[in-house]
């Protein structure tokens, strides 16, 4: 599996190491990743996701991981995400 977060896309990233001499080495530096699950209110479901810890504070400030889907940009969310937030506007529109 892909080192990518899988709301944002969050990946590796690459630059360099620089020593004390100022000598310069290639390097990567990886995404803080976690599994986790969250639960939607309007899917009434669990998603299992591998979210990078950046992302996981959005959510939070969002409060839960549907208005976060709902309010983030659409070209800035991975495919998955995207289809989950469709599902989930989807459901809202139902709903009302």
């Amino acid at each position: 599996m892909s080192r990518k977060c899988e709301l944002l896309n969050i990946g590796v990233m690459s630059g360099n190491k620089v020593s004390h001499s100022n000598r310069k080495t290639r390097r990567r530096f990886l995404p803080n990743l976690k599994s986790i699950a969250f639960f939607s209110d309007t899917l009434g479901a669990n998603l299992n996701l591998k979210v990078a810890t950046s992302t996981l504070r959005t959510i939070n400030k969002y409060g839960n991981i549907d208005s976060f889907l709902v309010k983030c940009r659409f070209n800035k969310l991975s495919e998955k995400a995207q289809s989950l937030r469709l599902k989930i506007k989807n459901k809202q529109k139902l709903a009302q």
